[in-house]
């Protein structure tokens, strides 16, 4: 069964810091394009980051680059979003994707979705 789980999710201080984890099953993450997206309350789903698998290159969009670290560590088939400096407008559920057809992320199309962990940011 193909399937992605999230975990690390939570209640965070503004500054603070968590790491997320995507979890694979059934398929090999090393292999594809992996991202990480979120969706804030009465917000439409944003990309936040994502892996290639091609050459390893890394993307963030604006609004975390400099803050958030994506990695992968392929003998546990888990892609990590480390997110530091954390404020109010991180706050969202956080997604992992997958694209068994990409190896580089300007081809990412998600077609294997996990069910979302929360962050909260909040004093």
């Amino acid at each position: 069964q193909v399937q992605l789980v999230e975990s690390g999710g939570g209640l965070v201080q503004p500054g603070g810091s968590l790491r997320l984890s995507c979890a694979a099953s059934g398929f090999t993450l090393d292999y594809y394009a992996i991202g990480w997206y979120r969706q804030a309350p009465g917000k439409e789903r944003e990309g936040v980051s994502c892996i290639s698998s091609a050459d390893g290159s890394t993307h963030y969009s604006d609004s975390v680059k400099g803050r958030f670290t994506i990695s992968k560590d392929n003998a546990k088939n888990t892609v990590y979003l480390q997110m530091n400096s954390l404020n109010s407008e991180d706050t969202a559920v956080y997604y992992c994707a997958a694209d068994r057809k990409a190896t580089i992320c300007a081809a990412l199309i998600p077609e294997v979705w996990g069910q979302g962990t929360l962050v909260t940011v909040s004093s």
